[in-house]
């Protein structure tokens, strides 16, 4: 870090994102010696956070020293190509199966910003001209030569006087619960403090994945944790019964499915499901194609992880791939990687069910498949996932009877079925609890990535079970902890 830049007496923890949102996680830490930012996420959603992406970041990149980053979503890696165009050169640390999907996710964002770029230019709906995209292709690849591996359960130097430590957070394969420890001062007066970022944490009954640790070795200082689910329960054996009925009666009445879905972890997690449906006859056999190359790519790096038996894979996973199946292949499965075959899921005949990103229809193949099969009352979108505000997903869930997609609007006459229970966020039981395996009372946690209403009764929550100091921190705040 550059001398000249005063440094603080204390650690400084500034909320740079994810703060009445549950997009753009970024989260600085300045110590007396070095600064270091966890997790480097792009907003989404409402313009108004958009907007953000495109202004100059607030602190210089080239002051940081290094990026710890918790899993491979692009609300929390996102920016990265960004921050190093912007001039930031230093090491992004990340588990091994992060590193795995990062290199997926973030240049398929490149291509993806470059081909809406294109597409609003050759159509003309965009108010700047030319539209541009935030960073392309190539940037997102230069990037990934300042990828750094590190184990789970490994403490690794990020930063002078800063050692990360990740353990599994059971969100999505690779994600991490980052535990930062910050030492400064002299032999004579030394200090430390534990900063704990939660991550996204996963639930303890995730289809694939172990269950997140608990926070007993860690003993942290200070806890950041997400929300996006603080104020709901998720009610899994209805979410699954709600999904085959669904499937049921569009196939009945000669419809398609279409599910837009995360391309990492929530496409495989569909395809699990899909699979154990269909063997119990739950679900008609009808085709099922995954149509999205970056799925396609992210569901290769899943299998590779059962075949290995990843530490924060099921055991009972790696146990079926061993017998010869394969957890992701629900029958006759269709994995559609080129542009023609996407077509041809639009003009195909019969029941159908198409699975393709993005998750919350905010880009990607799915808008080409929404803008033919909304407008058919015989189909049925089927929502997964978390829908953030602004996005065509919340609008969808919401009882939009139209949506804009591709520069014009489109009717919405299929049915609609949200099922966020199918989340892999833990929800606000699980929080607390996940929260309460801390062996001290931590000084203070801050409740973030959720939006307003969520986060502010996680906080409730925990200061009443808990009765610890639990605050929902503003955008831009900074908190000293010394």
């Amino acid at each position: 870090m550059d001398p000249s830049i005063p440094r603080p007496e204390a650690p400084v923890l500034t909320f740079l994102g994810a703060t009445g949102t549950v997009t753009g996680s970024r989260f600085l830490l300045d110590t007396p010696d070095a600064r270091v930012l966890v997790d480097c996420g792009l907003f989404q959603g409402l313009k108004e956070l958009r907007l953000r992406n495109w202004a100059p970041f607030p602190v210089d990149p080239s002051t940081i020293d290094a990026v710890v980053l918790t899993h491979a979503h692009v609300d929390h890696c996102g920016y990265l190509p960004a921050l190093a165009v912007a001039g930031f050169e230093g090491r992004v640390h990340c588990t091994p199966a992060t590193a795995s999907l990062v290199g997926i996710v973030l240049p398929d964002s490149g291509h993806l910003q470059e081909e809406e770029a294109r597409w609003a230019n050759r159509r003309g709906y965009s108010k700047h001209s030319p539209a541009l995209p935030l960073y392309t292709e190539d940037d997102a690849r230069a990037l990934l030569s300042q990828l750094r591996v590190t184990p789970f359960d490994t403490p690794t130097e990020v930063a002078p006087g800063v050692e990360v430590t990740f353990r599994p957070a059971g969100h999505i394969l690779g994600s991490a619960m980052a535990t930062l420890e910050a030492t400064w001062g002299d032999d004579h007066e030394p200090h430390a403090r534990r900063f704990t970022f939660s991550g996204d944490l996963g639930r303890p009954q995730h289809p694939l994945l172990s269950p997140p640790a608990t926070l007993g070795p860690v003993r942290p200082d200070v806890i950041v944790v997400e929300s996006t689910y603080g104020n709901r329960r998720h009610d899994d054996e209805g979410a699954v019964a709600a999904l085959a009925d669904a499937i049921t009666r569009t196939t009945r009445r000669g419809g398609t499915v279409v599910i837009p879905a995360f391309a990492v972890d929530r496409t495989e997690v569909l395809l699990h499901h899909l699979r154990r449906l269909r063997a119990s006859g739950a679900i008609p056999a009808v085709p099922i194609s995954v149509d999205s190359p970056m799925a396609l790519r992210s569901l290769a790096v899943y299998r590779d992880a059962v075949d290995r038996g990843d530490p924060d894979v099921r055991t009972d996973l790696s146990e079926l791939a061993d017998g010869g199946g394969d957890p992701f292949d629900p029958g006759d499965l269709r994995e559609v990687r080129d542009v023609e075959g996407s077509k041809a899921l639009d003009t195909a005949r019969g029941p159908q069910i198409i699975i393709s990103a993005s998750g919350m229809a905010s880009g990607g193949r799915v808008l080409h498949h929404l803008a033919r099969y909304l407008p058919d009352h015989r189909s049925t979108v089927i929502l997964v996932g978390f829908q953030a505000q602004g996005t065509r997903g919340r609008a969808l869930a919401e009882g939009a009877r139209q949506v804009k997609l591709l520069g014009r609007y489109v009717p919405v006459r299929a049915e609609v079925v949200d099922l966020p229970a199918f989340s892999v966020h833990a929800d606000a039981a699980e929080l607390v609890d996940w929260l309460a395996t801390a062996p001290t009372e931590p000084e203070a946690v801050y409740v973030v990535h959720g939006e307003p209403t969520a986060s502010a009764a996680l906080a409730e929550a925990v200061a009443d079970r808990l009765g610890w100091v639990c605050v929902v921190p503003r955008y831009g705040e900074r908190v000293e902890h010394g």
